[in-house]
């Protein structure tokens, strides 16, 4: 792997330091997330010289009101992304002309669920584990997104995502265009919008590769035990700073576990920690304003709550 000559042939580090450790995690998710991005922008560009935004939404919505939430949650959950890897796919989705709750719906599933958690949390709690929290990430991405729909807050996206996410896909629909000039187009969309978002994606993944490897657990079992109400709260509050996809955090939620931690606990830090990240937060803020961030935040944030309480609730 390149991040692994680079890291440790290259560079005089070795993969036992947290130093190494953070280097190599900051290579390979910059690699990873401008591959990501690029793909993405121009794949989508590419749909949209060919398709106007109602036709989008018209194949979204085409068979009921929610079917997209609903399908936008389950393709979440079949693409096994981070928070950070999560955001191209998202603002892909926007500038095609998606609307924004369900685009969120995306947001949120993809990174709390994938299958590798599934298998995980299967092997290690059983299948009924397994599938409440499917279910309850599910719950969890579908409502925000009818949440954050209700709120009609397209207008806290970045101007320069406003400005093209319809126009320009509508314009570019009317227009015949040779597929030379089609590439072109969307190699060109690819630059401007990597040129504009390049900054918050380093800083992002530079604070997420600091962080990353930080473990907490005693700290976390002393103070978020099972006796305390408080526990669920302070857990999430814990796993925002955080970053790590959920097959990663999985060990931490079966050593949490051992220590006596409830269960609704722990995944609730768990679904913290990949769902609502400080990197996340930083790399969406230059294409959403601090307000929609902070909405996207506490309607997320509620519902984990809410679901760490359930679990413990029905898991005692």
């Amino acid at each position: 792997m390149f991040a692994d000559w680079l890291s440790f042939s290259l560079l005089p580090l070795t993969a036992e330091t947290l130093l190494g450790e953070a280097v190599n995690f900051f290579i390979y998710d910059t690699i990873k997330i401008f591959l990501l991005l690029a793909v993405v922008i121009f794949i989508v560009s590419m749909i949209r010289t060919y398709l106007a935004p109602e036709k989008i939404r018209n194949i979204i919505f085409r068979n009921n009101k929610y079917f997209g939430y609903i399908l936008a949650a389950a393709f979440g959950i079949i693409t096994p992304f981070c928070t950070c890897s999560a955001v191209p796919l998202f603002l892909g989705f926007v500038e095609a002309g998606i609307p924004l709750g369900v685009t969120f719906s995306f947001l949120v599933s993809s990174p709390m669920i994938n299958e590798i958690a599934l298998v995980m949390l299967l092997g290690l709690f059983g299948w009924k584990i397994a599938l409440i929290y499917t279910l309850s990430g599910m719950l969890i991405a579908i409502l925000s997104g009818l949440i954050i729909d209700k709120l009609k807050v397209e207008n806290l996206l970045a101007d320069f995502i406003n400005k093209n996410r319809v126009d320009v896909a509508t314009q570019l629909a009317q227009i015949e265009m040779s597929f030379k000039e089609r590439v072109n187009y969307s190699w060109d969309y690819v630059k401007d919008i990597i040129k504009k978002v390049w900054p918050y994606i380093i800083v992002g993944i530079g604070l997420g590769a600091l962080i990353h490897g930080y473990v907490p657990t005693d700290f976390l079992a002393k103070y978020a035990g099972a006796d305390k109400w408080y526990a669920v709260p302070f857990a999430v509050l814990i796993g925002i700073p955080l970053y790590s996809n959920a097959a990663g955090v999985m060990p931490l939620v079966s050593a949490l576990t051992e220590k006596g931690v409830a269960l609704g606990t722990t995944l609730a830090f768990m679904m913290a920690v990949t769902g609502l990240s400080l990197p996340e937060f930083m790399i969406l803020k230059k294409v959403m304003k601090t307000k929609l961030i902070l909405i996207f935040a506490g309607v997320v944030g509620v519902g984990i709550i809410f679901t760490g309480y359930l679990f413990n609730l029905i898991l005692k």
